[in-house]
C-alpha cells in the first residue's frame, strides 16, 4: 500500500536555546563533581523528557528549598528564583548553584537599577509562572505590579504614574507584548522601559521562524510541554499567521492522527527547552505513515553560548 505524499517544513531555529543548554550542563557537571544525590529546586526546564533523564542520572527535583538536605548541593532553575531563596540557601550554609538564564538576570538586574531609582515596576507576565515570580520576588512585595493583558493596564493601580518603568517575562508572545507596552506607555507617558527587549533572542527567533512557515502548512506541531510558555506561544503565534490547525505535543504518541487525516503539508517547530531527540521522533512518526519529504525552512542563525558557573568549572 502505497503511502500519500507528504511535506513536513522544519522550522529554523526551533528547540534548546543557550539558556536552556547551559542549565541542563549545570545539573550533569553538579552530578559529575558531588555525585548523586544533586538537589534541582523547581524543573530545572519545562521538559518532562529532560527532567526524568536527569533524575534517572540522580538530580532529586523539589518545588522548595525547605524539602532540601542542608549537606547536599541544589541548582536552582533556569527561569530564576526570588531573593529569598539563595539568601536562606546562604543562611543554611549549603552549596548551590545558580542555573537562571542570563537573560532573565538581565531583566532583575535591571528591575533592581530602576528600584534604586525611585521607580515603581510593572511587570508584564503570566502570573505564577516561575520566572514572573523569581523577576517580582527581587524587590520587596508591591514594589513590582503584574500585567498579563491590555486590559490589566487599564487597572492596575500604581503609586506615582511619573515614577514608572516596566520589564517584561523573556518567554512571551512578541506581538502581544507590543500592544500591552504600547497601553503602558498610552497610560503612562513617562513609563521608563528596558534599554534592549527584555523578551529573549530565542523566543523571538522561534515565533519569527514559525510566522514564517505557518501560512504554508495545513497544520503545525510545536514539540513541547504543557507547562512551557514558550512552546505555548509558538501554537499561539501559529494560529495567528494564519495556520487552520495548530497543537503542542510532548511527543510522538500524542499526535493526534485523526486531525491530520487529508493534509498535504505539516510544520514542525520546538519550544526552547525541547531537545532535538523528540523533533526526530515525531519525523520518524510522520514517516510511518506518509510519504514524507523533508523541507528545512531557517529564518535565522543562532551562535550564543553561555558558560557554566566558575564553581563547576574548577576542579574538586
Amino acid at each position: 500500500m502505497t503511502k500519500p505524499p507528504l511535506t513536513l517544513y522544519l522550522a529554523a531555529p526551533r528547540g534548546f536555546c543557550a539558556g536552556v543548554d547551559r542549565a541542563i550542563k549545570i545539573v550533569e557537571m553538579a552530578l559529575e563533581k558531588w555525585g548523586a544525590p544533586v538537589y534541582v529546586r523547581h524543573e530545572i526546564v519545562h521538559n518532562k523528557f529532560v527532567v526524568d533523564g536527569l533524575r534517572d542520572k540522580g538530580a532529586v527535583f523539589v518545588e522548595e528549598l525547605e524539602d532540601c538536605p542542608n549537606d547536599r548541593p541544589v541548582i536552582f532553575s533556569a527561569h530564576g528564583v526570588p531573593k529569598s531563596v539563595p539568601a536562606e540557601a546562604a543562611r543554611r550554609e549549603m552549596v548551590y548553584v545558580d542555573a537562571t538564564c542570563p537573560l532573565v538576570s538581565k531583566v532583575h538586574i535591571e528591575a533592581q537599577r530602576h528600584a534604586d531609582a525611585g521607580l515603581q515596576m510593572i511587570m508584564i507576565g503570566h502570573k505564577g509562572h516561575p520566572e514572573t515570580v523569581g523577576t517580582m520576588g527581587q524587590l520587596p512585595d508591591g514594589e513590582v505590579l503584574l500585567v498579563e493583558t491590555v486590559a490589566d493596564v487599564a487597572t492596575v493601580e500604581v503609586r506615582d504614574p511619573d515614577k514608572l518603568a516596566f520589564v517584561t517575562q523573556t518567554t512571551l508572545s512578541v506581538d502581544d507584548t507590543k500592544d500591552i507596552v504600547a497601553a503602558l506607555q498610552d497610560r503612562f507617558p513617562r513609563i521608563v522601559g528596558p534599554h534592549k527587549e527584555d523578551i529573549c533572542y530565542a523566543t523571538t527567533n522561534r515565533q519569527e521562524a514559525v510566522k514564517t512557515v505557518a501560512p504554508n502548512a495545513d497544520a503545525l506541531l510545536v514539540v513541547g510541554a504543557p507547562n512551557s510558555s514558550n512552546s505555548r506561544r509558538l501554537v499561539e503565534v501559529a494560529s495567528k499567521a494564519g495556520c487552520q490547525y495548530a497543537q503542542l505535543v510532548q511527543r510522538a504518541d500524542n499526535i493526534d492522527w485523526r486531525a491530520l487525516e487529508g493534509i498535504g503539508s505539516v510544520a514542525i517547530t520546538a519550544g526552547a527547552s525541547a531537545p532535538e531527540v523528540l523533533v526526530n521522533e515525531v519525523i520518524d512518526a510522520f514517516r510511518e505513515r506518509f510519504d514524507v519529504t523533508v523541507e528545512v525552512v531557517e529564518t535565522a542563525t543562532e551562535n550564543v553560548e553561555f558558560k557554566v558557573p566558575r564553581v563547576l568549572r574548577e576542579l574538586a
